[in-house]
């Protein structure tokens, strides 16, 4: 499905920064902050506000076309994986992250121990670690 064909049937104006957006999330397959994101529609569009870039995030997120993920220590991240109920790894030395596939399978794929009355659509979980470059680095370091 094209980008305006999402944000029709999601019922979002099709605009060239909405376009641009959800060509950047698309294409970078990552998890991007805004500086990240505007930096990118900026080559697209030439001109582009920060502000118009969150507005668009904020937009395509409240239509789930996109995730906001919001890591400990880090600014907001966004990415189109959508819809899967999937998590997160966290690099504590780099900051990378990567996607998790969800435990066991079914939205949400925890079970809390209690839901305090609410109906649950979706758990998240953040894993902390250190990635493959990180830990070479550490070793690096620690043989010296």
């Amino acid at each position: 499905m094209s980008g305006e064909d999402l944000l029709r049937a999601r019922g979002l104006r099709v605009t060239r920064p909405r376009l641009a957006v959800l060509e950047v999330l698309e294409q970078s397959r990552g998890h991007l902050d805004v500086e990240q994101i505007a930096a990118r529609v900026r080559r697209r569009l030439d001109t582009v506000s920060t502000q118009a870039v969150y507005d668009v995030l904020s937009a395509l997120s409240r239509a789930g076309l996109a995730r906001r993920i919001e890591p400990a220590g880090s600014p907001a991240r966004y990415e189109s994986r959508v819809g899967d109920n999937h998590h997160h790894v966290v690099c504590r030395g780099c900051g990378e992250i990567a996607d998790v596939d969800c435990a066991v399978g079914e939205a949400p794929c925890l079970t809390p121990s209690q839901a305090h009355g609410f109906v649950l659509d979706e758990a998240e979980v953040t894993f902390w670690g250190l990635c493959p470059a990180c830990q070479l680095k550490r070793a690096e370091e620690t043989a010296l």
